[in-house]
């Protein structure tokens, strides 16, 4: 039977991913997360797994070879939170951590596929996996890189030099269920969710960065694409590298508020809204930009998938206005 290890379990990504090896016909899955916050547990209570283990115990019982012949890491497992100031609280558990982890897996046997990040790019508008093109903007964006470089430099060129897989995805803005627990981290899809429901509008942020308001284009990823490539891979141990995960296709904020407002809005007709007429009826509100953002915050992001698809992987990627009707559908 396959062994897999997935950290972060609890978490969005992580949680996910635990479904879709579950819907992949694999339960012997090692759970690795700090449920310190409690609620978290939600997101694994509907899946199937072998064993629960806190992550303070986890790193050192794997380096020992403790949980026998694990095929795979799934490495979920960070801080994701893009306003953390505190760097080396980020540092050892972005980076530090990570490099154990990889040394661990190199030396039994254990294939590692990892969750990078666009915030790599920062303030980039070429996002292909290229040194020239990563200038991350916050300490979570340079942690994310950091572990990236130290890929590159001990798997070698063309990661030929690793004696398994590893492989490293740098997701874009994903949204989609399991991510309620993460507060102000949750996507705009999930807030919008709330907003409209208590507030009968959305809120979006206005005039920034040369965009008019809520034109700020981002690639928004859905989660069920996220963990249909992590299957990918997982499928194809021959494949490594680092690769982008977003669709290719960068979408102004305004087509997400829409896509939320007609998934919600009472007695939606047949015919759905445009962005004009959805401020019109004042279902959309447009809010100052933040100083606390104002030269932290990412215009616009488009994975480039020319390596992910040289790898072979010809995933089609679903839009935001299919996505968000899926994912405002799974919430309601």
């Amino acid at each position: 039977m396959t062994r897999i290890v997935v950290t972060g379990a609890a978490g969005f990504i992580g949680s996910n991913i635990v479904k879709g090896l579950n819907e992949h016909g694999i339960d012997d899955i090692i759970a690795v997360d700090d449920l310190t916050q409690g609620d978290k547990f939600r997101n694994l209570a509907d899946l199937k797994i072998a064993d629960y283990v806190d992550v303070d115990m986890f790193y050192d019982l794997f380096a020992e070879g403790f949980f026998g012949k694990v095929e795979a890491v799934f490495h979920e497992g960070a801080c994701s939170d893009t306003m953390e100031t505190d760097g080396k609280y980020m540092m050892d558990n972005n980076y530090t951590l990570s490099c154990g982890l990889f040394n661990a897996c190199q030396e039994h046997g254990t294939r590692l596929l990892y969750a990078s990040s666009a915030a790599t790019y920062g303030g980039s508008q070429t996002f292909r996996e290229s040194p020239e093109f990563e200038h991350p903007l916050n300490v979570y964006g340079y942690s994310k890189l950091l572990f990236d470089q130290r890929m590159r430099r001990d798997c070698g060129k063309d990661f030929k030099r690793i004696k398994r897989q590893v492989a490293g995805f740098r997701y874009f803005n994903v949204y989609g269920p399991r991510e309620q627990h993460k507060g102000r981290m949750a996507s705009v899809a999930f807030h919008q969710f709330n907003q409209f429901r208590s507030e009968g509008k959305v809120k979006l942020f206005g005039d920034y960065g040369g965009y008019g308001p809520g034109e700020q284009k981002r690639d928004f990823v859905f989660i069920d694409d996220v963990v249909a490539v992590n299957l990918w891979f997982l499928d194809h141990p021959e494949k490594s590298g680092i690769f982008n995960l977003g669709t290719g296709r960068a979408q102004p904020f305004n087509d997400v508020a829409v896509a939320v407002v007609n998934a919600l809005r009472p007695g939606a007709g047949p015919a759905p809204l445009d962005a004009d007429a959805t401020a019109a009826l004042g279902l959309i509100e447009y809010v100052a930009f933040p100083d606390a953002l104002r030269g932290k915050y990412q215009c616009f992001t488009q994975a480039d998938l020319s390596a992910l698809r040289a790898a072979g992987c010809d995933h089609a990627f679903a839009d935001v206005q299919t996505g968000v009707a899926s994912y405002m559908a799974a919430l309601a």
